[in-house]
């Protein structure tokens, strides 16, 4: 028993090597001055997320020069509702073969873009004060993109702790995240933009792969203080049918030597209340316990704005994301439901 408490300790601190990958942006360096910038958001049903990010924009100290959000078949009031709010709104042609409708939004969307830069944003995003002018100074060139910091609000969304940290130290600071990417003109055109990930669900991990390979910086940052967002508010069946559709095959595109930290960080929180019912170094395993707590409540509030009770009861988020991400191996390839449309999961 005592070499597996030493164990599981060793593997507790080594998940603090995670860290540098849940800071926020540098704002060191950044555009000597700033291009047009046209801001791209695909938008299907979001009639009542789009006050929230239209509002925000107009609160910037620094605007982009469009707006255009891309009307994706909504049954909502989204067209008129953006349209009252002061964007460009262009109404999706129907959906071709073999693309997905968020690609197929962006690539519309880019293509009626002016500005030399392109900034892809979802609809359920918003910048905090500052956000916009902090983004363009992070940037330096590529395609840049920064992960949003979950506003958590109701109890159930705190059972996303583990897959937001999952997903920010899995893509810090060479993979794209899937909500806000921003990028040259001439770089997008450069590989085809889109339409090269048409049929891609989780499109922010071959689109990274694909500037990679074009010789195009890729680079991204957590969003504290800069990006925000809500993630599934529709209750826990969004909650769960959100992660179930990609999130196993977004593991796979993490980094080897990431996941396998993140693995056996997991590996060691989930022991230490297992060890602590076996009944052998109770004292040890309960300190232990408190000390994963505080480490789990420190991560946390890098990446949204989890509450006490999500750390001190670590093991119940925890568990859960275990259960779904096996939810989400098995579904792989097969059709899920998402918006309306069926589609098969990555």
């Amino acid at each position: 028993m005592l070499i597996l408490l030493l164990v599981t300790l060793v593997l507790w601190a080594a998940g603090f090597l995670l860290l540098p990958r849940l800071r926020p942006c540098d704002e060191a360096g950044g555009v000597e001055s700033t291009p047009s910038l046209s801001l791209v958001i695909p938008a299907r049903d979001e009639e009542h997320n789009l006050p929230t990010l239209l509002g925000s924009l107009a609160g910037q100290s620094v605007r982009p020069d469009e707006i255009i959000v891309v009307d994706d078949g909504s049954t909502d009031r989204t067209a008129a509702v953006a349209g009252q709010l002061g964007a460009r709104v262009i109404a999706s042609q129907p959906l071709p073969a073999g693309w997905r409708g968020k690609t197929w939004a962006c690539h519309q969307g880019a293509q009626a873009a002016a500005g030399d830069l392109l900034c892809f944003l979802d609809a359920d995003t918003w910048f905090e004060t500052g956000g916009l002018a902090r983004v363009l100074a992070c940037y330096r060139g590529g395609a840049f993109s920064v992960g949003p910091w979950h506003a958590v609000r109701k109890p159930y969304e705190d059972l996303s702790l583990f897959f937001n940290l999952n997903m920010v130290a899995g893509t810090v600071p060479d993979r794209l995240f899937g909500q806000m990417l921003l990028v040259e003109r001439e770089n997008y055109q450069r590989i085809g933009g889109h339409a090269a990930v048409r049929g891609r669900i989780l499109e922010n991990f071959q689109l990274a792969q694909e500037f990679s390979a074009a010789g195009v910086r890729v680079r991204s940052v957590a969003g504290k203080g800069v990006i925000s967002f809500r993630m599934y508010p529709g209750g826990i069946g969004e909650l769960v049918a959100g992660w179930v559709k990609g999130f196993a095959s977004g593991a796979g595109q993490t980094p080897r030597a990431t996941l396998f930290l993140m693995v056996a960080w997991m590996s060691a929180l989930i022991t230490v209340p297992l060890g602590g019912l076996a009944g052998g170094q109770p004292l040890a395993f309960g300190v232990l316990y408190l000390l994963c707590a505080a480490q789990v409540a420190w991560f946390g509030r890098r990446v949204g704005a989890f509450r006490w009770y999500a750390a001190l009861f670590y093991p119940v988020p925890l568990g859960f994301f275990f259960i779904v991400f096996a939810l989400s191996s098995m579904r792989a390839g097969k059709a899920v439901t998402w918006k309306g449309r069926r589609i098969d999961a990555d």
